[in-house]
């Protein structure tokens, strides 16, 4: 059943949520606390504030070129996924700074050009023994790679922080990932890191939904005809408005969808987590699976809409070139550094020396926004004529 507002507030008992005082809030770098700020929302503020999380500015979400200024970036959506993560984090009665937080980081270790790029990063890695998971190169950001501190380097983010950053979306095995073992991984996360992979499969499937309209590569007939969760909105949204222009009530039915997949979060993560017994923060992390979720209605929907998002949106040829031209830029620029890493920035260098040229390439690859890697390439290109 579709959660509506006139369903009751599903709060979870305070228990549930993370404490803002604990082992959860410890810092890898002692520090005093704040005068009047709580730990998590130093991290918020440290997440805000740093030179990564300027650079989604620069990076794709879905187009690589693209022709609208209107069309999401992965900074506007992770801006999204947080606003939604606030909601339902509060709703629940979880702790919501350390939720917002956890959606302001989430997608802080992409490449440029998105998943064209984070792919053909790891296409690269492979004939090394590497592989990139954009989960982990985030750990790495904001362990290592973000230098704003005189005492340490990184952003010295809680334990909570850093643990919902590698487990949000996916469970890494300790005999994979020994170098994880001080994040908990025979445990789930906590409810507030859980929540974030389902909020961010919200933020997107409905953003794209409107970015692929807006680019004329979806047409409205056929999302009505393919995706049944906006469809069950459309028909009442073009009764109410008849005389309306098409692209408004298109609006009006996917703020209702929205709506629906956030309240149906709500509504089945509390039934979930009752139904459990789980009413404890230690409870959830021992529980043999994940509790934030969807109901198996809407989770069906939402799959439903996915599938035809790959389809036509994804995988259409309207953004097949952006994607080749992606690929070779990224597999072209990594292969050059990697047998002369002396093309790149001398500050890169002392990473060669640590982590292997191949590591090094990739980090610094995946740093770049889509504007700077393309001057990149046009450099190179040049400088072998």
């Amino acid at each position: 059943m579709t959660a509506t507002s006139t369903d009751p507030i599903h709060r979870l008992p305070p228990a549930c949520a993370v404490p803002n005082e604990g082992p959860l809030s410890e810092r890898q770098h002692p520090e005093p606390p704040h005068s009047y700020r709580p730990s998590f929302d130093r991290d918020r503020a440290r997440i805000i504030h740093a030179r990564a999380f300027r650079r989604l500015a620069g990076k794709t979400q879905v187009f690589t070129h693209r022709s609208s200024d209107h069309f999401r970036s992965r900074l506007t959506h992770t801006m999204e996924v947080a606003q939604i993560a606030r909601t339902v984090a509060a709703t629940l009665g979880l702790n919501e700074p350390l939720a917002e937080s956890l959606a302001l980081v989430h997608d802080i270790g992409h490449p440029p050009f998105g998943h064209t790029g984070e792919h053909a990063l790891d296409r690269a890695l492979r004939p090394y023994g590497l592989r990139f998971d954009h989960n982990l190169h985030a750990l790495r950001i904001v362990e290592y790679f973000e230098t704003r501190y005189a005492e340490f380097r990184g952003l010295n983010l809680t334990l909570a922080v850093r643990e919902g950053i590698i487990k949000h979306s996916r469970d890494y095995s300790a005999a994979d990932h020994p170098e994880l073992a001080e994040y908990f991984l025979d445990l789930r996360p906590p409810l507030e890191a859980q929540l974030i992979d389902v909020v961010d499969e919200i933020a997107y499937l409905t953003a794209d939904l409107d970015d692929g309209l807006e680019a004329e590569i979806l047409s409205l007939e056929e999302v009505i005809a393919h995706v049944g969760l906006f469809r069950q909105f459309w028909e009442p949204m073009q009764a109410k408005y008849p005389d309306t222009r098409d692209k408004l009530v298109f609006n009006e039915a996917l703020k209702r969808m929205l709506n629906a997949l956030v309240g149906d979060l709500i509504a089945e993560t509390a039934r979930r987590v009752e139904a459990a017994g789980a009413l404890s923060l230690d409870a959830i992390r021992h529980h043999p699976e994940r509790l934030a979720s969807l109901s198996p209605e809407i989770e069906a929907q939402r799959a439903e809409a996915k599938a035809f998002l790959a389809e036509r949106l994804y995988r259409s040829p309207e953004l097949a070139e952006g994607r080749s031209e992606a690929e070779k830029v990224v597999a072209t620029l990594f292969q050059a550094w990697v047998e002369e890493p002396s093309r790149m920035p001398p500050g890169q260098l002392p990473d060669v020396e640590t982590e292997g040229a191949p590591r090094a390439v990739a980090d610094y690859i995946a740093g770049m926004t889509d504007l700077y890697i393309l001057g990149r390439y046009e450099e190179f290109l040049d400088s072998t004529q």
